[in-house]
């Protein structure tokens, strides 16, 4: 039993939650009081009469009423929105059923965000999710079942973030683009007590301290949902990003299968997932904690600030701490962690430089550690590394990474061509003997054009990564040149493909064509 206080048992109060979400509950059927009683009063002796004035006489008995008739039974009453019995999130959205003349509605498109939408597919369920809240709006909701409301519209319409701020207008992502939803969302008072619901006194004290706190929130027949609690202009607000309810496999992530498999199964070594927010790292390890999971007899350890993915144990036991329940610190786990008997250690994020020493620290005593970092591609990633330590140190630092590095995969997501969903563009560096030395020799300007220029097995540019989606018709050109590094030199890739296999059969349309 944990102590009342323990900010642990918090947690677990507030999940699963239900997933009960109300439309409105039956209001209470009250019998008005009726000042006209049907029975009439008892009647009583004569009043005296007082001397001078005439006796009142007594009330004569009332008729009897005459029998009451059977009354039939009442029809039930229909539900109406805002008398909806509960219901689960299924029932919920089933009754909001979106129809084409919602979405059809001309009203919609101007709140999206976008005056030319680029993805249609996106817009589609952009609308669905508007039209889904115009159906909420006027609804007697409280503001908890109200949130509630606002996540399973963002489950059913497949938006990976919800965003509130107080007394703002609540919106949805769609394969990266905002869009709005009619209402508002509930007032700072009330925005706060629901967090503090969700997340515990402890971690909203937190949140008045620091002005940003993360929590997880799991509701049963919606899902787990990764949040992150701010301030902005004195008030709260949140970000709420969906969690995949199964961890995913590997080989259907779209990346470098079988380099990955080889870093999954390494003794040893220090593997980074680098990316911008929301380009899919978690996701990433997650796999790769799978295909462990599914292929080898592992310890894995993770420190997590908050646990995302639940996974269910096969071959490897797997031992999820959460920073700020299990551990105090991101350091103060890997320290304890080491004595926990662990084959991979995973680092939910390299956020300082004591972070970085004990992951390196646990990688040279044979560990495999596993972290990200919000960097855009291997040579920041090291320049970032490096600028933790002071000057003095670097050269030390340069020693242990080229010791000690076995991979860095950095991600961008790039909406589909199709318009349905995002596919990953992606650059890997793996330790092969040259990037070794370019890192001890600290010429981090160098490692990109090594690997863009290599065709070594490991090293995967992000312009060959975009040049192969194009290629395939994965994704549209103009978003993989914004997505690019370099995209004069992407530009001319393309021409050297197009002009060796022809453009007709290509059909590829490139900046300066005629």
């Amino acid at each position: 039993m944990n102590p009342p206080n323990d900010p642990r048992q918090d947690r677990r109060n507030t999940g699963p939650l239900p997933s009960k979400i109300p439309l409105g509950l039956p209001t209470e059927q009250r019998t008005p009081a009726n000042p006209a009683s049907t029975n009439p009063p008892r009647p009583g002796p004569a009043t005296p009469a007082a001397p001078g004035r005439p006796a009142h006489a007594a009330p004569a008995a009332p008729p009897a009423p005459p029998p009451r008739q059977p009354q039939a039974p009442r029809a039930p009453e229909a539900p109406t929105p805002a008398r909806a019995e509960t219901a689960d999130a299924a029932a919920a959205l089933d009754r909001l059923k979106v129809t084409p003349s919602d979405l059809a509605d001309a009203d919609v498109r101007p709140e999206l965000g976008r005056e030319t939408p680029q993805n249609p597919a996106a817009v589609a369920r952009l609308m669905e999710a508007r039209a889904l809240a115009e159906r909420l709006t006027g609804t007697s909701l409280s503001p908890r079942n109200q949130i509630e409301a606002w996540l399973a519209i963002m489950v059913q319409t497949g938006a990976s973030d919800l965003i509130l701020r107080a007394g703002g207008r609540p919106s949805t992502r769609v394969d990266g683009r905002i869009g709005f939803l009619p209402g508002r969302v509930p007032g700072a008072g009330a925005l706060h007590e629901v967090l503090e619901g969700v997340m515990g006194k402890e971690r909203m004290q937190h949140w008045r301290e620091h002005g940003s706190v993360d929590s997880a929130l799991q509701l049963d027949g919606l899902g787990r949902f990764r949040i992150n609690a701010y301030r902005q202009m004195g008030e709260p607000a949140v970000v709420l990003r969906r969690v995949a309810d199964q961890p995913p496999q590997l080989d259907k992530l779209e990346l470098p299968f079988s380099e990955l498999t080889k870093v999954a199964v390494r003794k040893r070594g220090l593997v980074l997932v680098t990316g911008v927010a929301g380009s899919g790292k978690s996701t990433t390890l997650a796999g790769m904690i799978q295909y462990m999971n599914t292929h080898a007899e592992r310890h894995v350890v993770t420190l997590e600030d908050p646990i995302e993915m639940m996974f269910t144990e096969e071959r490897c036991v797997i031992s999820q701490r959460e920073v700020g329940i299990d551990c105090p610190t991101f350091q103060d786990g890997l320290r304890h962690a080491l004595r926990q008997s662990p084959d991979v250690i995973l680092i939910g994020e390299m956020r300082d430089q004591e972070t970085v020493v004990a992951a390196l620290d646990a990688s040279e005593t044979g560990h495999l550690v596993l972290s990200t970092m919000h960097t855009v591609n291997a040579a920041q990633t090291l320049d970032r590394i490096l600028g933790f330590f002071p000057a003095q140190q670097h050269s030390q630092v340069r020693t242990r990474l080229s010791d000690n590095m076995a991979c860095v995969l950095s991600q961008r997501l790039i909406p589909r061509a199709s318009g349905t969903g995002m596919v990953p563009a992606f650059e890997l560096m793996t330790a092969t003997p040259r990037i070794r030395e370019l890192l001890e020799g600290g010429e981090t300007g160098e490692i990109a054009r090594t690997i863009e220029g290599s065709n070594t097995t490991g090293l995967i540019s992000f312009n060959q990564s975009l040049r192969r989606l194009v290629q395939n018709r994965l994704v549209d050109l103009k978003d993989a040149l914004a997505a690019s590094d370099r995209p004069d030199e992407l530009v001319l890739a393309l021409r050297g493909i197009t002009s060796s296999s022809g453009r007709g059969k290509d059909g590829l349309k490139l900046p300066g064509d005629g």
